[in-house]
């Protein structure tokens, strides 16, 4: 039983993993075999870059002991701020900065005001959820602008690889989450955010600047959930002001059933992206299935809650050792 805890504590995504092998058999039986199909896959595989990344940037805010729920209403605003740009007649690569810099700020006020008036980043970014789908609404005037024809989609969303399994997207994504994996485990900023989320008086003693650490984790959960939506109009085709609705509380889903904790400071990269994954095979499983569609949402509310417990009752076990011992 130490042993089980231990390795619970020090990779806390292996519970996640283990049931996601376990739903692809299930899924694969259940489905006469179409489940694990090339054509299958390529669709899965498609749409996961999309809410992976939104999953990364949460997931490596709440390791800071923040939250936010903003990121859907951002996934929207981002794209469409470009779309918008490049109707006036603004080149792409311009768009695309213009894009990612009103995500750098929408997180920066979310940070500042979190911060500096000790408001609880839920009430912040719940604020923010709504400020920031009314002004997708408000620059498209209601209507979704015409994208221009010259777009480089095939930098962002051609399909790649041996059979065209990729899309051009899922290696943005998979480098992505090299480079977070890499910040968080192998860099000093990487410890300040656990040891920001973990104990924040500990950490603020030991000279970490935690104001600009949280501040840094809001502004790239924002522009990774931004980038994430313009893939997704990039891959639809037309900026529609009703994207993103929901994907907050799937993020913040795919981050607890991944293993990040609530209270902060612990959680991997590895960890959302297995929950982002766990969400959407059970989307696609569930279809494949022939099960009723309208279990989606139960499926994801009971699987958060039993990481939330499991993740309770484990800590309860490590620190009962800790005493006996």
């Amino acid at each position: 039983m130490k042993r089980l805890v231990k390795t619970y504590l020090e990779k806390p995504e292996l519970a996640g993993l283990i049931l996601l092998v376990l739903l692809v058999v299930i899924f694969e039986i259940r489905s006469n075999g179409v489940f694990l199909n090339q054509d299958n896959l390529r669709g899965m595989l498609g749409i996961l870059p999309e809410t992976g990344l939104v999953a990364i940037g949460v997931t490596i805010l709440m390791i800071s002991g923040e939250f936010d729920l903003s990121v859907g209403s951002v996934f929207a605003l981002m794209p469409m701020s470009m779309a918008v740009l490049m109707v006036e007649g603004v080149p792409f690569p311009l768009a695309l900065l213009a894009g990612l810099v009103v995500c750098a700020v929408i997180g920066f006020i979310n940070g500042y005001v979190t911060i500096w008036f000790e408001i609880p980043s839920f009430i912040t970014t719940l604020g923010m959820l709504f400020i920031a789908r009314s002004l997708t609404i408000v620059v498209s005037g209601g209507f979704p602008p015409l994208l221009p024809a010259d777009l480089p989609n095939w930098l962002f969303t051609s399909f790649v690889g041996p059979g065209h399994m990729f899309r051009m997207s899922f290696l943005w994504f998979a480098g992505i989450a090299v480079l977070t994996s890499l910040m968080l485990s192998r860099t000093n900023f990487g410890n300040w955010i656990k040891a920001t989320g973990g104990f924040h008086p500990a950490a603020a003693s030991m000279g970490i600047p935690t104001a600009r650490v949280k501040l840094a984790c809001f502004m790239l959960c924002s522009m990774l959930s931004g980038f994430a939506g313009m893939l997704q109009v990039l891959r639809l085709g037309s900026p529609l002001p009703s994207i993103g609705e929901g994907l907050e509380l799937q993020a913040v889903a795919a981050a607890v059933i991944g293993g990040a904790s609530l209270a902060g400071g612990i959680g991997t990269v590895a960890g959302g992206i297995i929950g982002t994954i766990l969400i959407r095979i059970i989307d696609n499983g569930l279809v494949l299935s022939h099960v009723d569609a309208n279990w989606f949402k139960f499926a994801i509310g009971f699987l958060t809650i039993f990481a939330v417990v499991a993740n309770a009752w484990m800590r309860k076990r490590a620190k009962a050792i800790k005493m006996e011992g």
